[in-house]
C-alpha cells in the first residue's frame, strides 16, 4: 500500500474515493456517506445518478461525478430500471488517481477496478436485498413485465456481484446480519462498525403523548402493513411516518379510525414525534435500523420483531422488547406485553444512554481501526 493507514494524519493527505450506488435522497446510507465525507474532506464521489436538489449541502460540497447510469433518458426517476448497466458502468470508471476507494454498498457500488496499489474498503449496508435474501418479497410486488424480466437479471447480477466481491481489500459491515449475508452470499469475513447516527439532534420530552409510532420509507419488507392491521384490531392511535404518498393512501384503506398518515413530514415534526410517542413500533427486518437509535436518543423504547439489526442497538427489557412471531397477533401480543410492563414509565434513562453508542465518532474511530488493518 503506498500509506500507513495506522497514522491518522496521512488520511487527510490521501487521494481519496468514496463510491456510492446513488444519491436522489437522504437516507441511512447517505448519512453514512456523509460522515464519511466528514473524515475525508478531500474526498471525490462517485456514484450512478445524482439528484442535486434532493441530497445535502455537506455532499454537494464534494466534486461528483455520475456513472454513464446517470446520462441514461429519466435517470433520476427509473434509475432502479438501469440496474442491468450498472456492473459495466462501475468498471468503466478511471479510479487511477486514488491511494483509498471507500465503497458504500447496498446497491452496485462495490465492483469498481482499483489501481494495484491502492486500497479497496467496503462498507456494506447490505448486499443488495433485492436479489439476495428479499427478492421473493420484490418479485412478489413488481409489476407484470418486472415480474418476467427480474428472475432473468437477478440471475446474472448475482454473478456479478459474487464475482466483484474478489475485488475489495477488506469488508466491513454494519450489523451482524449482515456480516452474516456477506458471508452467506460473498464468502469473505468482515468486520462490523455501526453505521453514525447524529443523537445529539435529539433529546426527551416531558410531554408524552397517547400515541404509538411507525416511521421509515413504506417499503414492503419493513411490515408497515403489519403495524397498520395490529393497532387497526387494538383499536389504538399510531401515527405514520413516511412515503411514498402513493403507498401510503393505498395503505390507508386498511387502516384503522386512530392510525394517522404524516406522510413525509420534516425532521423537526419527526423529531417531535419520536420523544413524544410511548412507544417505536419496528416490525420490519432491518439491515441496521437508525430510527430506533434516534427513538432511543429521544428517550421512548421501542417494540421491534427480533431479527436483524434491532438486536445491535435494542436492549431487550431495558430499552425495549422483542418480539418473534412476526404476525399481526405476534405485534398484538408484544404491545400488549409491553403496556403491562415498567418500559414505558422508567425506559428513558437507559435508551438515551444506549444511544450515545453509535455516534459519529465511535463510527470514525471503527473505520479507522479496519483501515490500520489494511497495512
Amino acid at each position: 500500500m503506498a500509506y500507513d493507514f495506522q497514522n491518522d494524519s496521512n488520511l487527510t493527505q490521501m487521494r481519496v474515493a468514496l463510491i456510492h450506488y446513488w444519491l436522489v435522497g437522504m437516507r441511512g446510507g447517505e448519512k453514512v456517506l456523509e460522515s464519511l465525507c466528514r473524515m475525508f474532506p478531500q474526498a471525490d464521489i462517485y456514484t450512478h445518478v445524482i439528484d442535486p436538489k434532493r441530497i445535502s449541502s455537506d455532499l454537494n460540497r464534494h466534486p461528483i461525478y455520475q456513472t454513464r447510469v446517470g446520462r441514461l433518458p429519466f435517470a433520476r426517476r427509473l434509475y432502479q430500471k438501469y440496474l442491468p448497466f450498472m456492473p459495466r458502468a462501475l468498471e468503466e470508471l478511471d479510479l487511477s488517481q486514488y491511494d483509498l476507494v471507500i465503497s458504500s454498498e447496498a446497491g452496485p457500488a462495490k465492483g469498481v477496478i482499483v489501481p494495484p496499489d491502492a486500497a479497496h474498503l467496503c462498507y456494506c449496508h447490505s448486499p443488495m436485498r433485492y436479489i439476495w435474501d428479499q427478492y421473493p418479497v420484490y418479485n412478489a410486488n413488481a409489476g407484470f413485465l418486472a415480474r418476467r424480466m427480474l428472475p432473468h437479471v437477478a440471475h446474472h447480477m448475482r454473478q456479478w456481484d459474487v464475482s466483484s466481491a474478489s475485488r475489495v481489500d477488506r469488508f466491513v459491515a454494519n450489523s451482524k446480519i449482515v456480516s452474516g449475508r456477506i458471508k452467506k452470499y460473498w464468502r469473505r469475513g468482515s468486520s462490523i462498525v455501526h453505521p453514525p447516527v447524529e443523537v445529539q439532534k435529539f433529546a426527551p420530552s416531558d410531554n408524552l403523548g397517547d400515541f404509538y409510532l411507525w416511521v421509515g420509507n413504506l417499503a414492503p419488507y419493513k411490515r408497515p402493513d403489519l403495524a397498520i392491521d395490529a393497532f387497526k384490531r387494538l383499536d389504538r392511535p399510531l401515527v405514520v411516518i413516511g412515503g411514498p404518498d402513493k403507498t401510503a393512501a393505498r395503505l390507508a384503506k386498511s387502516a384503522g379510525v386512530k392510525t394517522t398518515f404524516l406522510g413525509e413530514a420534516k425532521e423537526d415534526v419527526v423529531r417531535q414525534h419520536m420523544a413524544r410517542c410511548k412507544a417505536l413500533i419496528f416490525p420490519g427486518e432491518e439491515d441496521f435500523g437508525i430510527v430506533p437509535v434516534e427513538v432511543m436518543a429521544s428517550g421512548r423504547p421501542v417494540i421491534a420483531f427480533g431479527r436483524g439489526g434491532a438486536l445491535d442497538s435494542v436492549l431487550d427489557q431495558r430499552t425495549g422488547l422483542f418480539f418473534y412471531d412476526q404476525s399481526v397477533q405476534g405485534l398484538i401480543d408484544a404491545v400488549e406485553r409491553f403496556e403491562s410492563s415498567h418500559l414505558m414509565e422508567s425506559a428513558r434513562e437507559a435508551c438515551v444512554s444506549r444511544a450515545q453508542a453509535f455516534s459519529e465518532p465511535s463510527f470514525h474511530k471503527g473505520i479507522r481501526a479496519n483501515l490500520a488493518e489494511l497495512v
